[in-house]
Parts: structure tokens; C-alpha cells; sequence
């Protein structure tokens, strides 16, 4: 593999050859493009496929669609981008939509199959989920004899996601002449191992993260139980125009916090599995056009959601993993823009933080602060716990 490194300064127009593309870019004020796009684009065109390492916000999505949008051509699914999560899935598509002449189609589960199965029918690219694209195929309703591109965004969510057997399963269907394109934050072994597989002398193409550097700070508080919600309504209510992603652990949790936070006056709503479709893109539409000042999710819901302008992502309940912290983390300071990754821990959390502490360079304590004490319901397992003094802090 050829491994594309140093920086490079280019212009969408220089690599983009439609100037109908490149004025709808030029309006939304796309003119520089990204270092992903700088590197990935010029590859795509030549007709190699590509593994490339690049986080959420650095702009990815353009880079293959553009090519596609350049190099597509015929009737009929041409096209094929495989991402973990409806959300992603109606994103990439949008980006279809906005800025080529392709027909794209949005394929997902959770919504009528006969509408879906109705779009393909006149569509070039089909966005879809691992699930409701195999259903697909196995129906005789999505044919891939004929791609040229087949994608896999966000790789690696998808196999944590536990979709590897059904993406497998969806590039057999396929045929051997495609270019494969993956996209993925990070290239753990089961990455390597398909592109290994389905893929013809990948180019590599790595992004050195940006996020976590100067324009992303990271803090942490120190409080009991009992204050982690007073904190948290602190916090929120002193950070003026912050526009907030509070991570909680359950459904449940997201819904007490979201409902607790509006009733001391901020605009807050929870986004989990248990909403409908519809419900889900209604909050999510409030939280974008920031109707909502904080969205409270967990991190199954949070999965493939890119959200430009988030300043504040708050770990209320501590992820269990280093690898979770940093892909929360990427939510904010995105597109050289400023950010803050708040966690706010309590002795319930010590083990769980410690971890974190000891691995994460430049986490700073905060002085907790004076705030008004404000009741919430906390569950009797962790009181039960919390009594019989089974919690110690340890980093």
C-alpha cells in the first residue's frame, strides 16, 4: 500500500471538472478543499480503490461523492454506499441530492420497504444500512451485478455494530469489477482483514487527527452523586450559545435528564432507540437548526449523527472504553472550529475514569464551583452501592 502523507493546499474547482457542482459548493461556501479531499479525490478519479483513515467532520463525504458524481455513468444502481445508521444513511444522501445530477435513494429499516423498493427503480446511488440492503438484495429488488463504486462508510462502527457478516455478504453480491472505496476513524484488524479480501491494491490514505488538539479542551469535575444533575444544569445555564450532546448510559436516563433540564429552563430532548423514525428526525431537525440547545443521547442513538457547530459534548454517565471516549470526543471542535468535552464524575465513576484519566494527555480537573442544589432521582442500585462504601477514587 502506498501511504500518502505531508500537507497539500488545493482548490475544489482544480479537482472538480462540473462547474455546476462547483458553483452549488461555492454557495454553500465549499471553495478550499479538506485535507481528506485533497488526498482521497485525486486517487478515486484515477480508478484505484482507497482505504482511508479520516474522523467524522473532516469532510469525507464529499470526497467520494464527488468522483462518483464525476466518473458515474448508465442507468439503473451504479452506485453504492453502505453506512451504519439511517441518520448517516439520509445524510450522504442529502449531500447526493444537493450537489449532483445523480438520484440517490435512502435504504433503511423502520419505514416502508414497498416506497424504498419504488425509488430504486429510477435511482443511480443507493445509501442504505447493512439490514434493510441485504433484504434488498436477497428480495431480488437491489441488483449490484452492474456497480462501479460500492463504499463503506464509518467501517469500523459497522463491524462494532456487529454487521460484518451481512456486509459480506452484500459485496459478494456485487461483481469483481467495482472500485471499493472504505472509509473508516480507525483500521482495526477486522478493517484490514476485509480490505485484504474485497479490495484490489488499496491505496492508503491517512488523516492525522486534528480534533483533540488546540481546538478541543477536555475537563473534568469532581462532585458526589447527588450533584452530577446540579452540575450538569450549571454548567449548561453559564455557557451562553453553547450548543450541547449530554452522553448518558440508558434510555431511561436521557429521558429523565431531558425532561429535568426543561423544567429548570433549557431547551433539552432526548434522542434513543425507542423513538420512531419520525420522532427521531423531528428532534434531530430541532437540534440542527437550534431549536434545541442540548440533545441528550446515548451512544447507540449518537452513532452515525454528523452535526456541524456542536461547542459542548458533556459525559454525564463515563463511557466504558477509551475508544468511546475519543469517538464522543469527535462531536465537537470539528472543522477547525473550538470545542469542550466536558465528563462530570462521581465515585460511582472512579474506576471507569480512572482508565481514562491514566490514557487521555491534557485532561485538566476543574474546581467544582458553587451552584445551587438541585434534587434528582437517582436509582437504588447505585445508592445501595454508594452506602456500602463499594466505590473508591483510584486515578
Amino acid at each position: 500500500m502506498l501511504v500518502f502523507e505531508g500537507e497539500i493546499k488545493m482548490k475544489i474547482e482544480k479537482m472538480v471538472k462540473d462547474r455546476n457542482i462547483v458553483e452549488k459548493l461555492a454557495r454553500d461556501g465549499i471553495v478550499d478543499a479538506t485535507e481528506v479531499q485533497e488526498k482521497a479525490i485525486p486517487v478515486i478519479m484515477d480508478g484505484k480503490d482507497a482505504v482511508v483513515q479520516s474522523e467524522t467532520g473532516s469532510g469525507k463525504t464529499l470526497a467520494f461523492v464527488l468522483p462518483i458524481a464525476e466518473k458515474l455513468h448508465g442507468e439503473g444502481i451504479k452506485a453504492l454506499i453502505i453506512a451504519p445508521t439511517r441518520e448517516l444513511a439520509k445524510q450522504i444522501t442529502s449531500v447526493f441530492k444537493k450537489y449532483t445530477h445523480l438520484k440517490s435513494v435512502s435504504i433503511y429499516g423502520g419505514v416502508s420497504i414497498s416506497r424504498q423498493i419504488e425509488e430504486l427503480q429510477h435511482a443511480n446511488v443507493a445509501v442504505g444500512t447493512p439490514g434493510r440492503l441485504l433484504d434488498l438484495i436477497e428480495r431480488g429488488e437491489l441488483r449490484l451485478s452492474e456497480i462501479q463504486f460500492l463504499v463503506l462508510d464509518e467501517a469500523d462502527r459497522m463491524l462494532d455494530m456487529g454487521f460484518i457478516g451481512d456486509i459480506e455478504k452484500i459485496i459478494e453480491a456485487t461483481n469483481e469489477y467495482r472500485q471499493t472505496l472504505l472509509f473508516s476513524a480507525t483500521i482495526p484488524d477486522e478493517v484490514v482483514r476485509i480490505s485484504r479480501k474485497y479490495m484490489k491494491e488499496p491505496i492508503k490514505i491517512l488523516i492525522e487527527r486534528k480534533t483533540t488538539t488546540v481546538k478541543q479542551k477536555h475537563l473534568f469535575y469532581v462532585v458526589s452523586v447527588n450533584e452530577k444533575f446540579s452540575l450538569l444544569v450549571h454548567l449548561l445555564k453559564n455557557s451562553n450559545g453553547s450548543h450541547s450532546l449530554i452522553f448518558c448510559a440508558t434510555k431511561k436516563m436521557t429521558d429523565s435528564i431531558a425532561a429535568q433540564l426543561k423544567m429548570h429552563g433549557i431547551k433539552a430532548e432526548a434522542i434513543h432507540g425507542d423513538l420512531s423514525q419520525k420522532q427521531r428526525e423531528e428532534v434531530l431537525h430541532r437540534f440542527r437548526k437550534k431549536m434545541v440547545r442540548a440533545l441528550v443521547a446515548t451512544d447507540v442513538a449518537a452513532r452515525g449523527l454528523d452535526i456541524d457547530g456542536i461547542t459542548h459534548v458533556y459525559n454525564f454517565d463515563l463511557p466504558n472504553e477509551i475508544e468511546m471516549y475519543t469517538h464522543r470526543a469527535g462531536r465537537t471542535a470539528r472543522m477547525g472550529n473550538e470545542g469542550m468535552v466536558i465528563s462530570i464524575v462521581s465515585d460511582k465513576d472512579y474506576v471507569l475514569f480512572g482508565r481514562i484519566y491514566r490514557a487521555k494527555e491534557g485532561l485538566e480537573e476543574m474546581k467544582k464551583p458553587l451552584f445551587q442544589k438541585i434534587p434528582f432521582k437517582i436509582d437504588r442500585y447505585n445508592k445501595k452501592r454508594q452506602r456500602k462504601g463499594y466505590y473508591r477514587r483510584r486515578y
